[in-house]
């Protein structure tokens, strides 16, 4: 049972009872102090001037309707024309002990919606750090709560899996001669995307290939495709374990890459070319 809309509730019938309207707002919100009780119902005031009353001449005509039996313990009066609550203890126990017994503990449930929730979202051909590991806790906290309360969750783990640090790994593991990526650790992934990065930095020749590749694997190269599954797939591999080890209710079904959005993009492209929101500058659109 929700107690602040139970007894929003007593003091809105109250209210009306005493001539205020059907739409009146009672504003019932816990005391923020001990000695005004454990609620207190504030709404007296808006609804006494529409009624052209002193607030506290209201109130005590709201007290003569208010039926708090079982409830309160004691109502009363407070300065221009708040109105006191202090529940019952014996009220009170048998709330605590409804909600003990209940599976959801006492917890109503909302109207249900469909929420997404965006978390983790690690880098691919990187470990995740404690920034990821933080973000992945707490989104699964919020998940695990939100269905609980009855709603609709899709959990979205956005990850990089598309751009320029592809073209850059398959060319390094190219020099390398690493181009069995599929039997390669993350943490020797990582090593690989640190020494490319470096010679993505300083070797124009090299950062020319790389873009070339990046171009290549955009359009659907079969070579570059399946050495763009392997990266990807090394991460998510080693990221499904950490998931699993931290009791994470993330899975390889709730991955949404950027890569995932590829095949939209011509058709935005030519969308925004035919508003004319879109232009040419530098050889790029």
């Amino acid at each position: 049972m929700n107690i602040q809309a139970l007894l929003s509730e007593k003091v809105s019938q109250a209210m009306i009872a005493a001539g205020a309207p059907a739409d009146c707002e009672p504003q019932v919100r816990q005391s923020a102090k001990v000695q005004f009780g454990d609620y207190q119902a504030n709404g007296m005031m808006a609804v006494a001037k529409k009624l052209g009353m002193a607030p506290r001449q209201l109130a005590e005509q709201v007290l003569t309707h208010l039926d708090l039996s079982g409830i309160a313990s004691k109502v009363e009066i407070a300065g221009p024309g708040f109105i006191n609550i202090f529940l019952e203890p014996a009220f009170l126990a048998e709330q605590v002990q409804q909600a003990l017994t209940s599976d959801r503990l006492g917890v109503s449930q909302p109207t249900r919606q469909t929420i997404v929730v965006d978390y983790s979202a690690p880098n691919v051909a990187k470990e995740m750090h404690v920034g990821h590991l933080r973000s992945t806790i707490i989104g699964d906290a919020a998940v695990r709560t939100l269905e609980f309360l009855g709603h609709h969750v899709i959990r979205a783990n956005h990850v990089g899996d598309w751009g320029t640090q592809f073209g850059m790994l398959i060319a390094w593991l190219e020099k390398q001669q690493q181009e069995n990526a599929g039997d390669m650790a993350l943490a020797d992934l990582e090593g690989f995307y640190r020494d490319a990065k470096k010679h993505y930095d300083e070797d124009e020749a090299f950062a020319e290939r790389a873009r070339n590749y990046v171009v290549k694997l955009q359009s659907g190269d079969t070579y570059f495709r399946e050495m763009w599954r392997k990266l990807v797939d090394i991460t998510m591999t080693q990221n499904q374990i950490t998931y699993d080890r931290l009791n994470v209710t993330l899975t390889r079904d709730d991955v949404m890459g950027e890569s995932l959005y590829n095949p939209m993009l011509p058709g935005i492209v030519a969308d925004l070319k035919a508003k004319g929101l879109a232009v040419e500058s530098e050889g790029a659109t």
